[in-house]
């Protein structure tokens, strides 16, 4: 080694100028791992529990793409309506996540299976999220009218 690469080297070690100390120790950087410690002792005081079992969560976006979680970590406390989902995500379109999440069924066990749960919401037809108005309409019919003014005391 040459004396000019000595000089350098120790000049970065130094934290003032000619003639002060060395310091002692290196400073020491935050892992991911105190975070995530963290993290889980925040968790762990809102009464969070592991649920097993999982094996993909799918969040979808407003703008029609959505966030696919594979073998996820699923934690959740009801009391405080807290969800966490972690693990590894990839980013696909809603419409591809939807032809994944349904493949290998058919139309006749999809209506089933939205005749039990009532129907996704939005989607017209005899899915059942159709026109609110028409149903307020049948409601309507079925109450009588008033007769009478119920402001005047008797």
């Amino acid at each position: 080694m040459n004396v000019e690469k000595l000089q350098k080297m120790a000049g970065t070690v130094r934290t003032g100028g000619k003639g002060t100390v060395r310091r002692k120790k290196k400073a020491v950087h935050k892992t991911s791992s105190t975070d995530e410690k963290k993290l889980q002792t925040q968790l762990k005081r809102l009464g969070v529990n592991t649920i097993p079992g999982i094996e993909e969560v799918l969040l979808f976006n407003e703008d029609n793409t959505a966030l696919s979680f594979i073998n996820p970590k699923v934690q959740a406390s009801i009391a405080a309506n807290t969800y966490v989902v972690s693990g590894t995500s990839q980013q696909k379109s809603a419409q591809e996540a939807m032809a994944a999440m349904f493949s290998g069924t058919s139309i006749q066990q999809l209506m089933a299976q939205m005749g039990m749960q009532g129907g996704l919401p939005g989607m017209g037809g005899a899915m059942g999220g159709g026109d609110e108005e028409e149903e307020d309409e049948d409601e309507d019919d079925d109450v009588p009218e008033l007769v009478g003014n119920f402001d005047q005391p008797e």
